[in-house]
């Protein structure tokens, strides 16, 4: 197999969870539907932050739901 001869298994983890995170990030935009810039600052925050991006978002869609139901 010539996959862990180009990446170690460390790389191959990584990119594994970070490809995950932004398909979450995607499925959770596609549900709130923002504007065009907040999928791009979401996505970069997510890319750029990894896994803890993911939970940030996680935490203000709830917020903002929650918000949003009491008002």
């Amino acid at each position: 197999m010539l996959l862990p001869l180009l990446f170690p298994v460390g790389q191959v983890v990584q990119l594994f969870t970070l490809a995950l995170a932004l398909y979450l990030t995607v499925i959770e935009l596609r549900e709130w539907r923002p504007h065009w810039k907040w999928w791009i600052w979401w996505l970069l925050f997510v890319a750029l932050t990894h896994i803890f991006g993911y939970l940030a978002l996680r935490g203000y869609v709830a917020y903002r739901r929650r918000h949003r139901a009491h008002a």
